[in-house]
């Protein structure tokens, strides 16, 4: 016979042509001693077909070899070439393989009869290594899932994903086998791309490495073409692997080997550890994509595709706005409490087109919190600062931005920023660009018309919508567009959950400085959210109660009625702390997950059996304790208390049903097939139950027939390795074994075989199993829409159980040592503290710590004006701060850290402090400075607080002076709002005597202290800070003490304190000068007149 060499990459392409020609014999000699009839090898793993006839005439001489990689070549004789250096196994012509050769453990056997063809370990080792998906060891046995019989031709499935080490191996093979070369035909994506792949007709090469791409690579390679900013985690077999960039991002996050295979850097992490890294990487910043096979091994092999790869598509999308909690990670406490609790807002900026020389820019936002459905929106005019959009930023806090790509330089800028401002990656914004087409008006109506249109059940959700400002239906398009990639678009369809962003409505006017300044959210130093204002109020046992204590900190009320009814429900707590029937339920309330989330994850179709269930459980359990509760409140009759907790039963009124249709035991191993307790309401899961008994019970009446053949009359079907209905028999009953019986593993002491009708059946049993699956997802998403039909109810009611956790998390912060409860008036603009405190530094001074406890008075028909002096770290800042704080703490309805508080409703807080600047911008920082102070002036009103700290510090002293003196009288004598200016200028305490009633001089009390340096006159001043507050003006701001406890050099320091003294001496007499010359000019009578000239030509003459 006429021979020739081909590579194992022909076979396959032979293989993929399997739906055109039937599979292709290929004469493989050198195998074993010769039986009879011809032999073929056998593998299956599921992608290609490919027919291995053994040559049993060419079996007597002939022997195979095979190395572990590198190129191999047969020869006759048994001798053996090969390039590799790798040890060689191969037999000998003398002595012909036997069940020692063969590569398995000593309890199995490879499929073969005594007196018949048997694998060697050369053999077995080199088709191991075309398994599917993963690299086989090759002392494993794999489940064959098409069985064939004995003696017979087969169609062999390799499957070249993965593994190609052995492409270049050589066999002989007939003149008239070449066929020409094809690659993998292409694979489904439904919901992002098209199904077909542009390869299919073509393999591609690696121009670099001028080596053949596999068709899983090219699979990758599509994807990556159709999202390249995507980190795509790819499903193969049990694990997920990562290729090129890709792996190399992964293994530095995920601290992972990456290893060279192939044409590509290759990682990889097992399947059911999926959720726990797509959470790290979508944590670091990228943007994850999963791609699943979507087929099983049976149904490949039924379908039209069973000669191709595996169809993979990709399924999911997540972002740091887009990844929902997954609840078995939750409740086995695999995620970070306060990961889970972040607000998750997702939100685009645009900059309406408009002229360089316009000063304002009007912008549009709009940011939407997936897992909660919570949407926000705005449209407004903002200055080159970027102030409004800044406090829109700082107040919704989004883990994520989308934008345009042509964002103006002031908005970019600002953006940049933010999104670098805190300390970790893990902590940063993710910026997503957008095109600016995305954006256009005339194109943005259209796409959210349409889609309201589409789904928007009510009329009236479409007039809404397209009424909204121009600026904000292009975010709206946008948004929509980039949800759409991850299915979560359903989000933005319930449009009573969108909210306007506005700072002069129903809510006090807290800008992004403010925010910042006081440290409401997350401290200065390291951008986190310990030792925040925050931080120590969330007493919260909850994760959306968490969330709703940050949105009431972020929106203080100013309707007086509104706070007083959080007061009254915060008291009347307090009154009962210990009341079992509140501590109950808030125990209830404390082991449930995130149902805010776990509902939103429901609602868009993306939850788990297990997720489902508790929510369903945790709902009800909450239902139960609120209505015992009924007693208790008709005892306490607290209006908000019982708003709450009187719709909570109607809402959750048919929660306890949906519970109950769950199997909890289906719910535990995550078995839809099984999942309902009356199946009745399923027909079609009980149809294809029936189906699936009805084979079972035929297998079961087949044994009868098996007994006989067999004659053992007790004999039972086994399972082994998931393999179902196996009849063992033992070795010295082979005899009895019908000669079309399938061989599917054996022992030293058994075989395990399938006679043709249980194939048939099991293959049928197989199918109808996957079918089942099918029948049962279908059932699981109507069983989801029908609880979807009460989405906004329970939203609602989970709200009303955030509400009370709230309340209940400021009666425990109130209960603490001196906070009081705050009087509020409407019609009086004031501010009355006795005894104040700073919250944050009280708590982490500790009760053993002492705080000085400071008074606060002003008013607006008085004094209303504090210009507050004082030496540096004597505790200024703090004591503005806290004043701040506690006029805050009051509009929220929260106890105040203070023995007494008699508080006007605000309608802003104002802060201006620190020094920061722009450079890159082209703004200084006094620049900064003044536009702040410009957006403040344009702002406030009379019953705003504003707060000013070391204004004008930012230039040379008389530019700052005067600034600082012009901007104190306009707040004084124009806006006469409630003002705290710190300064060092002591010329501003002049202001006292021009407005005596609405303008009072403080400072932060100290004691100086003298002492000897020295053998020398030098004498060393050290200050010792009282932190009192005291009526009038510092002399001095010691400004030295601060740098001798900074470690500045002594020499500096008493140089320092030498022109330091000259100056102020200098000062000191023409201020005396013109004191003394106002009085001359002043006088009218000769002899006051005489005495003022002598005392000014001695100041004269002192001062030369």
């Amino acid at each position: 016979m006429s021979k020739k060499k081909i590579s194992l990459t022909k076979l396959k392409t032979v293989a993929e042509k399997g739906g055109e020609k039937k599979p292709k014999q290929i004469t493989i000699s050198k195998f074993f001693s010769a039986p009879k009839s011809p032999v073929v090898a056998q593998q299956e793993s599921g992608d290609a077909s490919v027919v291995v006839v053994v040559d049993d005439e060419s079996l007597k001489k002939q022997d195979i070899a095979c190395t572990k990689g590198g190129k191999k070549r047969l020869k006759e004789n048994g001798q053996v070439t090969h390039e590799s250096k790798r040890k060689c196994v191969r037999s000998s012509d003398n002595q012909p393989s036997t069940s020692n050769d063969l590569p398995i453990s000593s309890k199995e056997e490879f499929s073969t009869q005594d007196k018949h063809t048997r694998l060697s370990a050369s053999t077995q080792t080199k088709l191991d290594r075309f398994q599917s998906d993963e690299v086989v060891d090759s002392t494993e046995i794999r489940d064959i899932t098409s069985y064939v019989p004995r003696q017979s031709i087969v169609n062999i499935n390799i499957d070249d994903d993965l593994n190609q080490v052995g492409k270049n191996a050589v066999i002989p093979v007939s003149d008239d086998e070449d066929e020409p070369s094809t690659s993998a035909p292409g694979f489904g994506l439904k919901k992002f791309a098209a199904t077909q792949s542009k390869h299919s007709g073509k393999t591609s090469v690696n121009k670099r490495t001028k080596t053949k791409y596999t068709p899983l690579e090219q699979q990758y390679i599509e994807l990556k073409e159709k999202y390249p900013d995507t980190l795509l985690f790819v499903e193969c077999g049990y694990k997920y692997r990562f290729f090129g960039e890709d792996a190399e991002n992964a293994a530095h996050v995920l601290k992972i080997y990456c290893h060279q295979d192939h044409n590509f850097m290759t990682a990889s992490i097992p399947v059911h550890r999926l959720f726990v890294h797509v959470r790290r990487l979508v944590a670091a910043g990228y943007k994850v994509g999963v791609v699943k096979q979507m087929e099983t091994a049976a149904l490949k092999a039924c379908g039209d595709n069973k000669s191709g790869p595996f169809t993979r598509q990709l399924t999911a999308m997540y972002t740091k706005s887009t990844l929902f909690v997954n609840f078995s990670e939750e409740l086995q406490g695999e995620i970070n409490v306060e990961e889970s609790c972040s607000s998750e807002y997702l939100m685009c900026v645009y900059d309406v087109p408009c002229d360089r020389d316009v000063k304002h820019q009007t912008i549009g936002i709009l940011a939407v919190q997936p897992s909660t459905g919570d949407v926000i929106y705005d449209s407004f005019e903002d200055s080159d600062l970027r102030s409004q959009l800044e406090t829109r930023i700082l107040h919704i806090q989004p883990v994520e931005l989308l934008s345009s790509k042509t964002l103006s330089d002031a908005t970019q800028k600002l953006l940049s920023d933010i999104a670098t401002m805190r300390s970790t990656d893990d902590d940063r914004l993710r910026q997503e660009f957008c095109d600016d087409e995305v954006f256009e008006f005339r194109s943005a109506f259209t796409r959210v018309s349409d889609f309201y249109k589409k789904h928007g059940k009510d009329p009236s959700v479409l007039q809404l919508v397209i009424n909204l400002p121009y600026a904000v239906i292009s975010c709206l398009a946008a948004v929509l567009n980039y949800l759409e990639n991850f299915g979560l678009q359903k989000a933005l369809q319930d449009t009573s959950n969108f909210s306007q962003f506005s700072e002069k409505s129903k809510y006090l006017c807290l800008p992004g400085n403010t925010v910042r300044n006081l440290e409401l959210f997350s401290n200065q130093n390291d951008g986190k959210e310990k030792n925040s204002v925050y931080w120590l109020m969330n007493q919260t046992v909850t994760k959306y109660g968490s969330r709703k204590l940050k949105a009431w900190l972020a929106c203080p009320l100013k309707d007086n009625k509104e706070i007083l009814q959080r007061q009254e429900a915060v008291n009347t707590i307090l009154d009962n702390l210990n009341c079992s029937v509140l501590t109950k339920l808030r125990s209830v309330l404390g082991k449930s997950p995130d149902l805010e989330r776990g509902l939103c994850s429901i609602y868009h179709e993306k939850c788990s059996v297990q997720e489902l269930y508790v929510v369903c459980r945790s709902l009800s359990a909450a239902l139960c304790e609120v209505e015992a509760m009924k007693k208790w409140l008709t005892e306490n009759s607290c209006s908000l208390l019982l708003s709450l907790f009187n719709e909570i039963p109607d809402l959750l009124s048919d929660v306890k049903q949906f519970k109950e249709a769950l199997n909890e035991a289906a719910v535990k191993a995550n078995d839809k097939t099984n999942i309902f307790t009356n199946e009745d309401d399923f027909p079609d899961i009980r149809k294809r139950k029936n189906q699936i008994e009805t084979v079972r019970r035929e297998i079961v009446d087949h044994r009868r027939e098996v007994r006989i053949a067999l004659r053992q009359p007790s004999l039972d079907y086994v399972t082994v390795m998931g393999v179902e209905y196996l009849i063992e028999v033992k070795n010295a009953h082979m005899n009895l074994v019908p000669k079309d019986w399938f061989k599917i593993n054996s022992t030293k002491a058994v075989g395990r075989f399938h006679s043709p009708f249980i194939q048939d059946k099991v293959k049928e049993l197989s199918q109808l199993q996957e079918q089942l699956v099918l029948d049962s997802q279908a059932a699981w998403l109507s069983f989801l829409q029908q609880f979807n039909d009460g989405f906004r109810r329970y939203k609602k009611a989970v709200d009303h159980l955030a509400c009370f956790d709230c309340l209940f998390s400021l009666a425990s912060v109130a209960k603490g040592q001196g906070f009081c409860r705050p009087q509020l008036v409407a019609d009086d603009m004031c501010i009355e503290i006795k005894q104040g405190r700073h919250p944050v530094i009280q708590h982490l001074i500790g009760e053993g710590g002492q705080y000085v406890a400071n008074d606060t008075d002003l008013q607006g028909s008085a004094e209303r004006v504090m210009i507050i002096t004082g030496p540096n770290m004597g505790g200024k800042s703090s004591y503005i701060k806290q004043v701040a704080i506690i006029c805050i703490l009051a509009q929220i309805g929260s106890y105040v850290p203070a023995d007494s508080a008699r508080l006007g409703t605000l309608d802003a807080v104002f802060t201006r402090m620190g020094a920061a600047d722009e450079i890159f911008s082209g703004r200084s920082t006094f620049m900064v400075e003044l536009q702040e102070t410009s957006d403040i002036l344009s702002q406030a009103t009379s019953r705003s607080l504003v707060i000013l700290d070391e204004l004008g510090r930012g230039t040379s002293t008389h530019d700052g002076v005067a600034i600082a003196y012009a901007t104190l009288d306009y707040f004084i004598s124009k806006i006469q709002s409630l003002t705290l200016f710190v300064t060092h200028y002591p010329i501003l305490a002049e202001y006292e005597k021009l407005y005596p009633t609405n303008v009072g001089n403080f400072h932060m009390g100290f004691i100086v202290n003298e002492t000897d340096t020295s053998a020398s006159d030098d004498r060393k001043q050290t200050i010792t800070f009282l932190y009192q507050l005291v009526q009038g003006m510092a002399a001095r701001s010691y400004g030295l003490n601060v740098a001798r406890l900074a470690g500045i050099h002594h020499d500096i320091i008493q140089g320092a304190e030498l022109l330091s003294s000259q100056l102020e001496e200098r000062i000191q007499k023409r201020r005396f000068q013109l004191e003394a010359f106002q009085n001359l000019m002043s006088t009218t009578r000769d002899q006051e007149l005489i005495e003022y000239t002598k005392t000014f030509i001695k100041s004269y003459d002192a001062s030369d």
